[in-house]
This record gives structure tokens, sequence and C-alpha cells, in this order.
């Protein structure tokens, strides 16, 4: 396994989805082991278009990567709607940011958590680390 960043601030799936909370929100996006794993994303396909009406429940797929290496599935690690979607990466030249700095402006979207204490069923970094080695990623 290459060595990856797990910041201590962020809450982790197991589809390796991260999540940072301010208030109400929960900001997404893909770990540095998920994006280290795809390489070089080429497209990314979210719900442009549904910024307050759009609702999921922990689980519910929000969207779609694609690298040079391979396409995945996103997941939405808590429920709620869709609060906020990271209008720059509509742009293909930028979507380097999920590479460059994933827990930064490689964040994708923000949900108004309906059942905040869905956090607690998210693994911390150490466990999310853990999680990493055990599973023979």
């Amino acid at each position: 396994m290459s060595q990856t960043d797990q910041p201590e601030n962020l809450k982790y799936a197991e589809t390796h989805e991260w999540v940072r909370v301010e208030g109400d929100e929960a900001f997404i996006g893909i770990s540095d082991y998920a994006q280290d794993e795809l390489g070089e994303v080429v497209f990314l396909e979210l719900p442009w278009n549904e910024v307050g009406t759009a609702q999921f429940k922990a689980g519910d797929r929000f969207g779609e990567i694609e690298s040079v290496k391979a396409t995945s599935e996103l997941f939405a690690p808590v429920s709620g709607t869709l609060a906020r979607v990271h209008e720059t990466l509509k742009d293909l030249d930028k979507l380097e940011a999920i590479n460059k700095d994933p827990y930064g402006q490689g964040w994708m979207l923000a949900i108004r958590m309906s059942d905040p204490a869905e956090l607690d069923k998210l693994m911390d970094a150490a466990a999310y680390t853990k999680f990493l080695e055990t599973a023979g990623h």
C-alpha cells in the first residue's frame, strides 16, 4: 500500500469517501487513497442541477468518477438534502484538484444532514488507516 494521508478531522466510509462537517453540512470528497488508486481523474458526474432538491440516504449513489485507470461510483456517507456542488469541478481542466488536494479543493458536494448521528457509523482516521491495511489495500 502506498503511503496516503488521512486527516484526523474527517470521517471515512468503507467506499473511500470522506466527510468534513461544517455546521449542519457534510462536505464530501474521495480519500487520498482513492484518488491515488484511480490515478488522473478525467471525468466527474455529480448532481450539478439538483441543489436543494436531491435527497440522499446514506449509501445512495451520488455520482461517478472516471480516471485513466477506472470508473467508480460515488456514494453518500450520510443522509440529507444536497446543499451545494463544487461547481469548479464542472470544468474538466480543474479536475486535477481531486488528485492534488482531495481534502481541500477536491471536495465534491455538501449534504445538509438529516441525521447527524450517522457520522458515528463512519470511521475516524485511525480506523480508516487500519481498514486500508487489513483490507489488503
